[in-house]
């Protein structure tokens, strides 16, 4: 269930962007690394983010947020901005887009017996969840899930939370929580419990068929935000219209 991540993952290059240490990898390279180090016994675990231009934003605000992206977490580029702004540079960033991050790790996962733990969402959610992993990827090993409680958890809670974990004897947990909460508690699962823990936002919605995702083409084009934005506007508006412009500001103070 350990993992140890410094000879895999610290061999993928990284640069700074927006104050933040970002990981150089391409798609293959992240999915393999995560794979290998879950696979490593040691005593230490890895905290695994999916960085795009509202999490640069945020953590410009967000001291708390800030310090769980920073010293040794492990931020792959999930957006499009992020690669444009350092397509010039010797470390381009490759985007590794969090949803089909996800599904690479599953895939990929199979052939060594990789067990999952899937972490957030209403129980409804994870019940669709696993379904659908189990039918995209036959053979995935998807050794527990748990839905936490959406108001703060106690103290017993978190441990009940912790012990479930280690029964199902997880290399990967995956938590899908939202941004900032999620990216605190990939923090401290791989702080406590020494597991490779992946942040992976929206991922766990749309392999649920909860939310769509956007068309092809608005990915290929790096205007999926767009397509978010207008599926839920209220909730989402301040991140997009005001956070990008934190973002651009942020590259270009910390450059």
């Amino acid at each position: 269930m350990t993992a140890h991540a410094a000879p895999v993952m610290e061999s993928l290059p990284r640069r700074r962007l927006g104050g933040l240490p970002i990981v150089a990898a391409t798609p293959a390279e992240a999915a393999s690394a995560v794979i290998q180090a879950a696979q490593s016994d040691s005593a230490t675990g890895a905290a695994v983010h999916l960085v795009n231009a509202y999490s640069i934003a945020l953590a410009q605000s967000d001291g708390v947020f800030r310090d769980s992206l920073s010293g040794d977490a492990y931020n792959f580029p999930d957006g499009k901005p992020l690669s444009w702004v350092t397509r010039l540079s010797k470390h381009r960033l490759w985007q590794v887009r969090g949803p089909q991050f996800f599904h690479d790790v599953m895939d990929q996962g199979r052939e060594s017996r990789v067990r999952h733990f899937l972490l957030g969402g209403s129980e409804e959610l994870l019940v669709r969840l696993q379904r659908n992993l189990e039918a995209r990827h036959p053979g995935v090993v998807i050794a527990g899930a748990y839905s936490p409680p959406f108001r703060p958890m106690s103290p017993g809670e978190i441990i009940a939370q912790d012990e479930l974990i280690r029964d199902a004897r997880a290399d990967i947990v995956w938590v899908g929580l939202g941004t900032p909460k999620q990216d605190l508690e990939v923090r401290r699962l791989a702080t406590s419990l020494t597991v490779v823990a992946c942040a992976v936002g929206a991922a766990f919605d749309f392999t649920a068929g909860t939310k769509r995702e956007a068309p092809r083409w608005m990915t290929t084009l790096g205007v999926e935000w767009v397509f978010r934005l207008l599926s839920e506007p209220k909730r989402l508006w301040r991140r997009y219209l005001i956070g990008n412009f934190v973002f651009i500001a942020a590259v270009i103070r910390n450059r």
